[in-house]
């Protein structure tokens, strides 16, 4: 019995674009050339090897068709373009070419994706803590599971060619469930096309990624793409979230939501949260009011996947605290330190909030911050309105400057801070870790510390330059010495 194209990954240029249907998704304007065997499919010149279908993709720096003379040098056997190139090598001729090479990739590994359970996790906030709790729960259930996101690639969803394979391998090594969190860019830019997901879930939508959307009408309609029956079968969705709500009241695929009515007798600490639903006691170790809602979002998908509400529980005891997502720092010091990759304005108010929530009536509310340069400049004095208006103390830092001035970013923030309290107590230190230092020595007993906007990142780019740096092992550092 010969090989399946899942196992070899070959197959005739031809017969691939027929499977991969691009005429019937509009795609496909004219094959070039005769028949060859395509044996991969990439749209980065260095990866290509013999047999390769190489994807021209038409980027924001650098234009893929440029390069595809070095790609056929380097032995791939046809190309994948958006219009016919001189080069004499069959040629797929099509109207988007970054659309196309999802179900293409797709394509040659025989999609992957429909033979395992797959779930998409989209939304502003929420969405590594929700991937990380929905997969502990399936593996609960039996289900060998991995995760795909911001904790596992350079990407949080990766180009659509390496995605595709990276199914493929989940596959073959016997994996049963994927949990993969899709962001607005990789809808926008096909990166799950040719992908389909048993179940699509919805955390949240709050301002992010306007220098990309440009609107928030634009940046929702990019989300919304994931909850079509192109993409997926089921919806889970918050339905306390305004745009939740919207997308429950026009989405036509099927759908189930969720929402804090869902549960009872809701206890937290800075470590813990617990609650019951449908009568089951349910408990997690991580903390925050927020995380309520992230664990809730788990809950939901994984009842719709048919997981019983005794190995959900099972599931969500067993997991542990995400990097960088409300991670309590415990070095034996008087007050809490919590990490949190919170770096939009309704993710600081979240964790703010539920650092309040946590803290004694004279304790203080003390956070350190800053915004990354060369992204959303208008999120900047929002969050310094923010920070002005739920903390106590305000300790305005860099976190990842790039090309911009760190002291620019942090008069932005500063003017914020200001327009909301202009009596707040509040400084400026734009070394990271002297900030977090400077911190800790205002800290007293009750006081809660909370270091956001870079959570699980162990890097920080000023500049051109990229520097080791961790917020939890910069604080760890930091109490160890002072103890």
């Amino acid at each position: 019995m010969g090989a399946s194209p899942a196992a070899t990954g070959q197959m005739t240029l031809h017969h691939l674009v027929n499977s991969a249907q691009l005429g019937e998704h509009g795609l496909l304007v004219e094959l070039v050339g005769g028949d060859v065997v395509i044996a991969d499919v990439t749209h980065d010149s260095r990866q290509v090897r013999a047999g390769a279908l190489f994807c021209c993709v038409d980027g924001m720096q650098v234009n893929g068709h440029e390069f595809a003379q070095q790609a056929v040098d380097a032995g791939a056997s046809a190309l994948l373009v958006d219009h016919a190139l001189s080069i004499d090598v069959p040629q797929v001729v099509v109207t988007d070419v970054r659309h196309a090479m999802g179900h293409v990739a797709a394509a040659l590994y025989n999609f992957p994706s429909s033979r395992m359970h797959v779930v998409g996790v989209t939304g502003t906030n929420g969405k590594t803590t929700t991937a990380h709790l929905l997969a502990e729960i399936l593996r609960a259930h039996g289900w060998k599971t991995e995760v795909i996101g911001t904790l596992t690639g350079a990407r949080t969803t990766p180009e659509s060619t390496d995605l595709q394979r990276t199914l493929s391998e989940c596959e073959r090594n016997g994996v049963q469930a994927v949990v993969m969190e899709v962001t607005s860019h990789a809808l926008e830019l096909h990166r799950v096309a040719g992908t389909t997901f048993q179940v699509a879930v919805f955390t949240n939508l709050s301002q992010d990624h306007l220098d990309f959307h440009h609107t928030m009408e634009r940046y929702f309609a990019a989300k919304a793409k994931l909850f079509a029956k192109e993409y997926s079968a089921c919806g889970v969705v918050n339905r306390d979230d305004v745009h939740g709500q919207l997308l429950l009241d026009t989405m036509t695929i099927d759908s189930m939501s969720f929402g804090m009515s869902d549960v009872a007798h809701v206890q937290m600490d800075a470590r813990h949260i617990e609650y019951e639903i449908d009568g089951v006691h349910m408990r997690a170790q991580l903390g925050g009011q927020f995380n309520v809602m992230n664990s809730l979002a788990a809950v939901s998908a994984a009842r719709a996947l048919g997981v019983s509400l005794a190995e959900i529980a099972d599931g969500l005891g067993r997991a542990t605290a995400v990097p960088g997502r409300f991670e309590s720092i415990d070095a034996g010091q008087s007050f809490d330190v919590i990490v949190d990759y919170a770096h939009t304005p309704d993710a600081l108010e979240r964790v703010l909030d539920s650092s309040r929530s946590l803290m004694s009536e004279d304790g203080k509310l003390i956070v350190v911050f800053g915004c990354g340069g060369d992204r959303d400049t208008e999120k900047r004095q929002p969050m310094g309105e923010i920070a002005g208006t739920k903390a106590d103390v305000v300790v305005i830092t860099s976190d990842n400057p790039r090309s911009e001035s760190g002291a620019e970013i942090a008069a932005q923030i500063n003017a914020g801070v200001r327009a909301a309290d202009s009596h707040k107590v509040l400084s400026t230190e734009l070394d990271r870790r002297a900030a977090i230092g400077k911190a800790f020595s205002i800290a007293r007993p009750g006081d809660v510390v909370v270091i956001a906007g870079k959570g699980h990142e162990n890097t920080q780019t000023i500049g051109t330059e990229i520097f080791p740096f961790s917020d939890a092992q910069v604080a760890r550092e930091l109490l160890g010495a002072q103890s």
